[in-house]
């Protein structure tokens, strides 16, 4: 068999992708990019060689980004945010039959692990900006409005079980933060009391405490087996 390429993979291969960023998030402006992700499911008979296929490919357009099924599936049960928010964005370019299996298999990803993988992100982020402020007395705004968006969906997924990627109302006051127009204090009171919302949300949450590896697992063996089938 020979070798596709990485674009191969993505152009011939792709089971699922989407639109992110912020046309997904209800945040998109008239100079908003158009940010695409996907999951390809790499051929079962590519595994068998030393060299592997890869776990993700960057383009082959611009501000496309795929991640190979197995890659996917291990972030997504890590609760990853970028993954976790890829699979629940209401901009679906395409989804065959495995893709919207995949789509069926949403909930068996969430648990209680999205609040220390959210968070720690969050705090990471909000580091960064605050490295920004103490250099050139303002942070990265749009980074900040994307930290606030984050930390809320966060706090409502722990609240509710369910991960809602749309600000809906939240739009105008997230914007302004985009903007500069909220003033940097206001910004940090504003994720402090998210934080806070998030660790709250915990003791309550529907969520359950770990993921369902095993129903992902299943579902991973079989669509391998169907590939190793398909290829003779």
């Amino acid at each position: 068999m020979i070798a596709p390429t990485d674009e191969e993979l993505v152009r011939r291969h792709t089971v699922y992708s989407c639109v992110m960023g912020s046309r997904a998030f209800g945040l998109a402006t008239e100079d908003s990019d158009t940010d695409r992700r996907g999951v390809f499911l790499a051929p079962t008979p590519l595994f068998w060689r030393f060299e592997k296929p890869p776990t993700h490919v960057e383009g082959p357009a611009e501000e496309q980004f795929s991640w190979e099924l197995e890659r996917f599936c291990e972030l997504a049960l890590r609760a990853n945010p970028n993954v976790l928010e890829c699979l629940h964005s209401p901009l679906v370019d395409h989804a065959d039959a495995t893709g919207r299996e995949l789509l069926a298999l949403r909930g068996a990803f969430l648990s209680l692990r999205a609040h220390d993988s959210f968070v720690r992100y969050a705090v990471a982020q909000r580091r960064k900006l605050e490295a920004d402020v103490r250099r050139y007395g303002a942070p990265r705004w749009k980074h900040a409005m994307h930290l606030l968006r984050l930390l809320a969906s966060c706090r409502d997924l722990l609240r509710t079980g369910v991960l809602d990627i749309s600000v809906g109302e939240a739009r105008e006051d997230l914007l302004a933060v985009k903007r500069g127009e909220v003033p940097w204090p206001e910004v940090e009171r504003r994720m402090t009391g998210l934080a806070a919302g998030n660790d709250a949300a915990i003791a309550s949450s529907p969520l359950p405490a770990e993921p369902d590896r095993a129903r992902v697992e299943d579902f991973l063996i079989r669509v391998r087996r169907a590939s190793a089938l398909a290829a003779g």
